[in-house]
């Protein structure tokens, strides 16, 4: 994805031909990100090759270590880093972010983005060597693609009833509106284009676009009638599931997200296998976009890119505000399901999940929101419209989503994707601060259903008990294969974990049989001293 994201945009948009990529990583440096080579790769590919392609970019990864930009930190540098910033860009405008950060201000964020843009610039230069003097020439192509003609005359049959459907802000009404809009343009040119249905198809795509575009840059309008800062009606509820540990549910005009937060014993953490350093994962976050949420009626098919995408951005918004395993010993996973969406669903969870782990009880160091910018551009005059929060038609045919997440002081997460050749530093700066003054009015809505997280799990979580013994008593506690520690579990119920350096955890929902489990533990731990009566 962040690869796909950056190089989208810049194929014709007229090219049908299939284009495959593929990234093999044959060995890694741990110093050096395989994703940064990687995406360094498709763009010299891309422009040695015949294939028509408006590049090249470069991207990069920025770390802030002691108030210092660094450009692709080391291993070490990444592990004392405030943020981990992946930018790409063309030779003039930055085309992709995807950032997580440990509440970073706008200006630090700002500030990073622009070191990241400002060194791929040389890298660009660099690959430019490269296409001059190996690169192919590009091959030709007809364009199948609506004639003006044809362009001209549905425009003029049906912009009158378009404009009329796309004024409402319930997508359900939008699309019954525009479905005898399209019936009527196909029997009055389906016989006059024989054919060319897909044509007419893309004429009235185009016309919907115009008439988004034209309102927002020339009116200020948006179809739902909101103004370009306005939020859409926001609506938070807790407790909604009586037996799980924590649940939030999200409204933001049409689009709900419902979040459970579940905890358990640390040993239920993720055990990863991948190229990178990461070995275990004790806070996850998943997202569902089951097909209903958008009245489609489809077969539920394992996780695609894009839910695995929007899980993993959820999950970097809220990493920085996740209590460490010292002070909250528990594994914690968070899943969002949507239930209904029209935009912004990944923000949604966020929120969601926010609100799902304060009602479970974690004590999170500050709640997170998230919120969606768009952009419309227009290309001839250079005029722009950025738009808060929004929707799925906004989203569509708009130029940018841009999406903002964190807490009252800072940024913990940025994902922005576009469907122009890029953006600017004005751009970039107007959109960071509408994305601010966003996310300050859904953190004060969020507030007022749950000011701070529970002061008392849920009676359906493990309590767990935690403590540390010598490490090197371990193998006294645990006896001969497992013959000790599995007594003391089959007596009391318990689940017990150790940990190499001695610290033990106990998960059970009895605090007796939690209590006896521990006496029994520190029983064989115990260093026998004289004077003492046993």
């Amino acid at each position: 994805r962040v690869i796909d994201r950056p190089i989208r945009p810049l194929f014709p948009k007229d090219m049908r031909n299939d284009v495959s990529i593929v990234c093999t990583v044959m060995s890694v440096d741990r110093d050096c990100s395989p994703e940064i080579a990687a995406m360094v790769g498709t763009s010299i590919a891309l422009s040695i090759s015949d294939i028509p392609w408006n590049g090249p970019i470069s991207g990069v990864s920025v770390g802030m270590v002691d108030g210092e930009y660094i450009i692709n930190p080391t291993a070490e540098q990444k592990k004392a880093s405030r943020m981990a910033v992946t930018v790409a860009s063309t030779g003039s405008r930055i085309a992709m972010i995807e950032a997580g950060a440990d509440i970073v201000s706008d200006e630090e964020m700002y500030n990073g983005i622009m070191a990241g843009h400002e060194y791929n610039q040389k890298i660009i230069a660099f690959i430019k060597e490269i296409q001059a003097q190996i690169g192919k020439e590009k091959f030709t192509y007809d364009a199948v693609h609506a004639s003006d003609e044809m362009q001209d005359e549905v425009r003029a049959f049906a912009l009158a009833d378009i404009c009329k459907a796309l004024d409402t802000d319930d997508k359900t009404v939008r699309d019954a509106r525009l479905k005898p809009i399209y019936d009527a343009v196909h029997e009055k040119f389906d016989e006059k284009y024989p054919g060319q249905e897909a044509q007419l198809e893309e004429c009235l795509y185009k016309t919907q676009k115009y008439v988004v575009r034209r309102w927002l840059l020339d009116e200020q309008k948006r179809v739902d009638g909101r103004g370009m800062n306005d939020m859409r009606p926001l609506a938070a509820e807790i407790d909604l599931l009586p037996r799980v540990h924590g649940s939030g549910m999200f409204t933001r005009g049409q689009t709900q997200v419902l979040t459970v937060a579940t905890l358990g014993p640390v040993s239920d953490q993720q055990m990863l296998d991948g190229i990178d350093d990461e070995e275990f994962k004790r806070y996850m976050h998943q997202y569902n976009m089951p097909p209903f949420s958008t009245g489609e009626a489809k077969p539920l098919r394992s996780p695609g890119r894009r839910e695995v995408g929007h899980g993993a951005l959820a999950e970097r918004a809220l990493l920085p505000v996740i209590p460490d395993e010292e002070s909250f010993p528990y594994c914690i996973r968070v899943v969002s399901e949507v239930l209904s969406s029209n935009g912004s669903t990944s923000q949604a969870s966020v929120c969601g999940s926010t609100m799902a782990l304060m009602d479970a009880g974690v004590p999170i160091k500050a709640p997170v929101a998230g919120v969606a910018m768009g952009l419309i551009q227009d290309e001839k005059t250079g005029t722009i419209s950025i738009l808060t929060d929004i929707q799925g038609l906004e989203d569509f045919l708009g130029d940018m989503d841009f999406k903002v997440a964190g807490t009252a002081e800072g940024i913990t997460a940025i994902q922005m994707d576009i469907k122009i050749k890029g953006i600017n530093r004005e751009i970039l700066e107007r959109a960071l601060e509408q994305a601010r003054l966003g996310r300050l009015h859904i953190l004060g809505k969020m507030l007022e259903v749950i000011p701070e997280p529970r002061k008392s799990l849920s009676p359906y979580a493990p309590k767990i008990i935690a403590f540390s013994i010598d490490p090197e008593k371990i193998g006294e506690v645990v006896g001969p294969r497992g013959k000790n520690i599995n007594k003391i579990i089959a007596d009391t119920g318990v689940k017990i974990d150790i940990e190499d350096d001695g610290r033990v955890f106990i998960a059970t929902n009895d605090e007796a049989a939690a209590a006896k489990a521990r006496g029994m533990i520190e029983a064989i731990v115990k260093v026998i001293e004289v004077g003492e009566i046993y």
